[in-house]
């Protein structure tokens, strides 16, 4: 009788000591330092986070104000951050300038097809790669690889020979087709497919999927965050394109986009450096929305993708 006793007094108190433990492991905060080096070292961590932040904020905030200074005080010496005026009035005077609407528009159009060909391309291409088994695939993948090492600059030339011969030259789809089939997008997905554990696909098609079934519905809603990230890059890619619109594009009113309308307030009689700022500052919006929208996947995306290989 008095063993048992003891034994369940044992439990108790055992039990007691494990719920008291469980109560302060609670009622301490998440990731919340217990020591005081620990405490100064998170202290410095965000020190250097918002200084670096800073660094690169700094930049922007000056071609902010630079875009509201009139166009006789951007080089003034001492430099200063606030002109002798603000004015507002140069982001309207910008699209008083020139088509700098068709400009947003044709770089919208050209950014949102392009990026949308290059996932499509990109997915199932890496799809293909990273899942499916078939001879010289890999001998296949090493040559499509390769083209990476190829600058862009060395291939202008003859796209833009290829372009003639199909007659696509001042036409939207020499703005976008040329650059959707790069292998950037095609690594990226393979790499992330491939971390994804093969038995899930091999369970459904266990359960009569094929191989579009299982991309469409098992590999693909697990890849958000890849796509993501390829989107955002190709976005930009395409957004910020310069060289091969001013090479294939003639007709720079109808079918210029953003980079060719912000050099285009450069010209013989002087540069509008106020309003190229003020344009410039305008293009950056919808780039800027992009990656706050998509922020979490592309943090995600970015630790996943180099992961993958098997």
């Amino acid at each position: 009788m008095s063993t048992e006793l003891l034994t369940a007094e044992t439990s108790t108190s055992a039990l007691l000591t494990s719920e008291t433990a469980s109560g302060r492991s609670r009622r301490r905060p998440a990731g919340k330092p217990e020591t005081t080096g620990g405490r100064v070292r998170l202290v410095i961590r965000h020190v250097v986070m918002y200084a670096a932040a800073l660094v690169f904020m700094v930049p922007l905030i000056y071609a902010f104000f630079s875009a509201l200074k009139p166009n006789g005080e951007m080089f003034s010496m001492p430099p200063t951050l606030i002109g002798s005026e603000i004015k507002w009035s140069n982001f309207a005077e910008v699209f008083e300038y020139g088509p700098f609407w068709t400009y947003i528009g044709n770089s919208l159009l050209v950014a949102v097809v392009g990026t949308l060909v290059v996932l499509i391309v990109s997915t199932t291409a890496g799809y293909a790669f990273g899942r499916l088994r078939w001879k010289g695939r890999d001998l296949v993948f090493v040559a499509f690889l390769a083209t990476l090492m190829v600058p862009a600059e060395v291939l202008v030339i003859p796209m833009f020979q290829v372009m003639q011969w199909f007659q696509w030259v001042n036409t939207y789809q020499a703005l976008i087709l040329p650059f959707a089939f790069g292998a950037f997008g095609t690594f990226l997905m393979r790499q992330f497919f491939r971390g994804i554990p093969f038995e899930l696909e091999e369970a459904a098609r266990v359960d009569g999927a094929g191989p579009v079934r299982s991309f469409l519905q098992i590999i693909l809603p697990l890849s958000k965050s890849a796509v993501a990230v390829l989107a955002v890059f190709t976005f930009l890619s395409f957004w910020n394109s310069y060289l091969w619109p001013l090479i294939v594009t003639v007709d720079y009113d109808t079918l210029g986009t953003l980079p060719i309308g912000l050099a285009t307030f450069s010209g013989l009689t002087g540069t509008r450096w106020d309003l190229q700022m003020a344009a410039a500052i305008i293009s950056m919006i919808p780039t800027t929305l992009l990656v706050i929208i998509l922020q979490k996947h592309l943090v995600k995306g970015i630790a996943m993708a180099g992961l993958g290989g098997r």
